[in-house]
């Protein structure tokens, strides 16, 4: 009965961040890249631009134990990113939320699989039709001992 109630929780708060800080994730476009890292490098950046309700979702596979550590960079106040565990993405509950954490990310990844950084404006910026560039950078390395 706690698990149905606290899953019933779960969703309503979810439902309640989205129509709160209107994230992007029913936004009209959103596309999807895989982030893949040169040969030997634990990390990479990539550059691109939203406009309006567009968002990009990026993959990235890591296994349990590393470390991942994400950086928005932008000059667009309203643009921020979220970041998905394995089997979740825009729509379900983020383990990290830019808007309200800023746009540094950093953890030891519980679980392996592939994790989805979703970058997108705000809706006010959104409505307006706005546009954002910006630098995404991720790094996935072994975890500190």
């Amino acid at each position: 009965m706690q698990a149905l109630l606290k899953t019933r929780l779960t969703k309503l708060l979810v439902l309640f961040t989205l129509v709160l800080f209107g994230n992007g994730a029913l936004g009209e476009e959103s596309r999807t890249e895989t982030l893949h890292f040169a040969k030997g490098a634990t990390g990479t950046s990539v550059t691109s631009k939203i406009t309006g309700y567009d968002s990009v979702n990026y993959k990235v596979t890591a296994k349990a134990g590393q470390h991942m550590v994400v950086k928005l960079s932008t000059s667009h106040t309203a643009t921020y990113f979220n970041v998905y565990g394995p089997g979740s993405g825009p729509g379900d509950a983020a383990i990290f939320i830019g808007s309200t954490s800023g746009g540094h990310f950093t953890t030891t990844l519980p679980e392996s699989g592939t994790y989805t950084i979703q970058v997108y404006m705000m809706r006010s910026a959104a409505r307006r039709n706005e546009s954002a560039d910006f630098k995404l950078r991720v790094d996935i390395d072994n975890a500190k001992q």
